[in-house]
């Protein structure tokens, strides 16, 4: 059988989505990113939004999305995606904001824009992801880093004492009124890719129905950065990292779930 044959359109269990461009992914081997802009790339496809979905990319390695994701995108300086998808959504409304954000970025150098825009309820979605280092500048310690979780700038590990406690910026958005929807996930296997992937969707949904805004924090790894093989690493993320960062919805239809 030639292999024409084979590849017929009937015959595809997947086929990459055109929303991503052709560009290869210069992400490091086993990163969580890839995994990341391609289902969001996905549910932008699947909705039939691409004309009208503007992405916001700061400093860090989501600076590279506008490579990757084949849609419109607007760089921000580091920290300030948040106020830059404000006015974009204020100055567009029926368009579909959204900011993909790491966790030195959102939780460190842009907390204050972070906190506003989601106190104000802006209508757009925010997705966070939170490997607890900074991982395009060095490996420096971040805020989400774990206690003795060693970095660049904490080689003997996070000591709390001296360096402070990990912040749960997710469970500290929750509480604000403005927020309508806010989960955890991960992508590190296909079951929690599938239930990202949903989240995503449940987001830009929320956003479309201008409920308010929507956070998805993406915890992933960073075997570079913690000096891992991508396998330890998923392997040391599900046993560090989740029991500190629970996966799951935190908030769902503007009420705290558990509270």
């Amino acid at each position: 059988m030639d292999i024409k044959d084979i590849i017929k359109p009937e015959n595809l269990v997947y086929k990459k989505t055109d929303h991503m461009t052709d560009k290869v992914l210069s992400y490091c081997p086993g990163c969580g990113h890839g995994t990341a802009h391609r289902i969001l790339m996905e549910v932008i496809d699947e909705m039939g939004v691409r004309a009208d979905t503007i992405g916001v990319a700061p400093v860090g390695c989501s600076v590279l999305a506008y490579d990757f994701m084949n849609i419109d995108m607007q760089g921000a300086a580091h920290g300030r995606a948040p106020a830059v998808a404000t006015g974009i959504k204020r100055c567009w409304p029926d368009k579909f904001v959204f900011t993909y954000q790491g966790d030195g970025d959102l939780a460190a150098i842009g907390t204050a824009e972070t906190i506003h825009a989601c106190n104000r309820g802006e209508n757009i979605t925010i997705l966070f992801i939170n490997n607890g280092i900074y991982g395009m500048t060095g490996g420096q310690m971040a805020p989400t880093t774990l206690e003795g979780m060693r970095t660049t700038t904490s080689p003997y590990g996070r000591d709390l004492e001296s360096m402070g406690n990990p912040i749960k910026i997710t469970e500290l958005i929750a509480n604000l009124p403005g927020v309508h929807y806010v989960t955890r996930q991960a992508v590190h296997t296909p079951r929690y890719v599938r239930r990202t992937k949903k989240a995503i969707f449940k987001a830009f949904d929320i956003q479309k129905n201008k409920k308010g805004l929507s956070f998805v924090e993406i915890v992933s790894n960073c075997n570079s950065g913690w000096k891992m093989t991508p396998n330890q690493s998923n392997i040391w993320m599900e046993d560090n990292m989740f029991p500190y960062y629970p996966l799951g919805d935190i908030k769902v239809d503007g009420k705290i779930i558990n509270e």
